[in-house]
């Protein structure tokens, strides 16, 4: 008994890696690439590669783009392994349809008519 509360206490159980949000389509899974540099085992140049990881996002916080910290977790399906952590930092907004006419920093959107 007294194993498993030093066990919860210690910290997040796995690995922590920060990674790009590339596919953010299905509800609850995000597709998070990482970035890494590997060196050459023959010629010595250093080689980026990446891994593609499925993280489990129960809120749907991260979008496209959102740079997020993923954990190791229990197998939840098939492919996902991880889960979200939280939001490092958040991408620019892909589409302007929805603010069309938006001033930044403004609740609101303004029309662009109404400044004259």
């Amino acid at each position: 008994m007294a194993d498993e509360t030093k066990a919860a206490e210690a910290g997040p159980q796995g690995r922590v890696v920060t990674g790009v949000v590339t596919g953010d389509k299905n509800s609850k899974t995000r597709r998070v690439e990482i970035d890494r540099l590997v060196k050459h085992p023959k010629y010595g140049k250093f080689v980026k590669q990446k891994t593609v990881c499925y993280t489990h996002d129960e809120r749907n916080d991260s979008h496209l783009g959102d740079t997020v910290e993923i954990r190791e977790c229990r197998p939840m399906s098939r492919t996902k392994r991880w889960e979200l952590l939280r939001v490092v930092t958040r991408a620019p907004s892909r589409t302007l349809s929805n603010l069309e006419g938006a001033v930044a920093g403004a609740e609101t959107p303004v029309a662009p008519n109404a400044a004259k």
